[in-house]
């Protein structure tokens, strides 16, 4: 039985059924760590072993006597950006790697409420500031598609552990595309929920005006659905949490769309530079929504003020979380950083009011534009990254066919629907010419989760991606 090809669900249903014990689960799961860690490094610290086989002993008693929770003995990867208690949360920085966690992330204590084993860490760059997961801590994380390419980030632990077969649950957040990056670059699913959908924290500073979200990243859409149903719902720690959806996405999943749910694709939102593979491959995916009898028309507006407005904005949005949360305990120790998250706490230092002003005002042009789309549409496509995945070590391509890049081209679809707080989510649309997968974007209106959910599991009916994973 080869465990680290089925879905999350398909093994739950093998729990269920007696086919398959928690503790078969986790010594096969801590097999394929130990197995592919050279190759990928996706698992970068992990809880002891005998410790993980008592977990999931206790979780077999636990079916066996009936009282199973939803994820009973499931294990779980947790992006090292997250806190799990007594683990270190190392963000991915020599600053932090003695940072022990008093106690778990809210999104974390409701899985593991639900049941889950959380077996360790999943890497991710240093402070999640890139789309290339590397850091002087734990190094360079691979993609099971191409060691030799990244599996984006900076959900790229947990993206590698996913699409490679090493863990059927992980976490990941999204603050400028780090769940649909990645999940693009794996082949995986991805979903950036609307703006506070999951709660996040709890948090010794609260950082107003973030982007970032916490998400899931599956194997499949259905996945990303009981994901969701565990962990959403408002919590006291995060002010700016959603109150309860009030139904379950996982049963609304298989209800389709309505044939008057309006479309709109737009190949580059007015100024991507997209590869010419990747392109076509997202226009075919996106045409599969017209073929199940849905209207799909081109998007003519742009994104206002382009990548050079929008960019600098969520720049700038971040500079100021950086000098809000970490600036003080970083300041001394900046020898111990990497030079491009230094060069961005030396930004925070510079950033004055007016600076943020301007920043607020381009997410209020933006919010704005994509308050006239929904109007007229439901969902959005585009295609998710506009190339195939640099390498492991980087650098980012500087030019795409002859065509200079625009600044953050890699996150070029992404950033805009972190700053308006649309929900999003990534399908894996087809391959490359190089064999690599290529993500399809789906946006829809803001708290719209289960439309967007609605429709990945359209196309994933359309054209299937489960169970074609590469070998590890």
């Amino acid at each position: 039985m080869h465990l680290d090809r089925l879905s999350l669900i398909q093994l739950l249903d093998l729990l269920s059924a007696g086919e398959l014990s928690c503790v078969e689960l986790m010594d096969a799961t801590l097999e394929r760590i130990e197995a592919t860690h050279p190759k990928l490094n996706a698992v970068v610290s992990q809880r002891p072993r005998g410790e993980l086989l008592a977990d999931a002993e206790a979780a077999d008693a636990r079916r066996a006597a009936g009282n199973a929770r939803p994820l009973e003995g499931v294990p779980l990867g947790v992006k090292d950006l997250e806190d799990v208690a007594g683990m270190v949360t190392s963000m991915g920085s020599r600053v932090f790697r003695d940072s022990v966690a008093e106690a778990d992330s809210t999104q974390v204590a409701r899985l593991r409420g639900a049941g889950a084993i959380v077996v360790g860490k999943t890497n991710t760059p240093e402070f999640g500031f890139t789309a290339i997961t590397k850091n002087p801590l734990f190094g360079v994380t691979r993609s099971p598609w191409n060691p030799e390419r990244t599996p984006g980030g900076s959900s790229g632990g947990s993206s590698a552990a996913l699409a490679g077969g090493v863990l059927p649950l992980v976490t990941s957040s999204d603050g400028g595309g780090s769940i649909r990056i990645p999940a693009s670059f794996t082949g995986a699913f991805g979903l950036k929920p609307s703006q506070g959908r999951i709660p996040r924290g709890p948090m010794k500073a609260w950082d107003y005006g973030s982007t970032s979200v916490y998400g899931p990243l599956t194997r499949t859409v259905a996945d990303g659905a009981l994901f969701l149903d565990l962990v959403a719902g408002p919590s006291p720690c995060d002010p700016g949490s959603l109150p309860h959806p009030g139904l379950s996405y996982r049963e609304v999943l298989e209800s389709g769309l309505p044939s008057s749910v309006r479309v709109a694709w737009s190949p580059d939102l007015g100024y991507a530079r997209v590869q010419s593979d990747v392109a076509r491959v997202a226009a075919d995916a996106a045409a599969a929504f017209d073929q199940s009898g849905l209207s799909v028309e081109p998007l003519d507006e742009h994104v206002p003020g382009g990548p050079p407005m929008l960019t600098a904005a969520w720049g700038t949005l971040g500079n100021f979380l950086i000098a809000g949360q970490i600036h003080e305990p970083l300041r001394s120790q900046r020898q111990d950083m990497t030079h491009s998250f230094a060069e961005a706490l030396e930004r925070s230092w510079e950033m004055t009011p007016e600076t943020f002003g301007a920043a607020a005002r381009e997410r209020g042009r933006l919010n704005l534009w994509c308050g006239e789309v929904f109007n007229r549409f439901d969902l959005l496509l585009t295609p998710t990254v506009p190339y195939d995945p640099p390498p492991a070590r980087g650098p980012f391509p500087t030019h795409t066919e002859g065509r200079e890049q625009v600044p953050a081209g890699v996150a070029a679809f992404t950033i805009p629907f972190n700053m308006s707080g649309h929900p999003a989510a990534t399908v894996r649309a087809g391959l490359s010419d190089a064999g690599l997968p290529v993500g399809l974007q789906i946006v829809g209106p803001r708290h719209r989760d289960d439309l967007v959910l609605r429709a990945a599991r359209l196309f994933e009916r359309a054209r299937p991606w489960h169970p074609s994973w590469p070998e590890v």
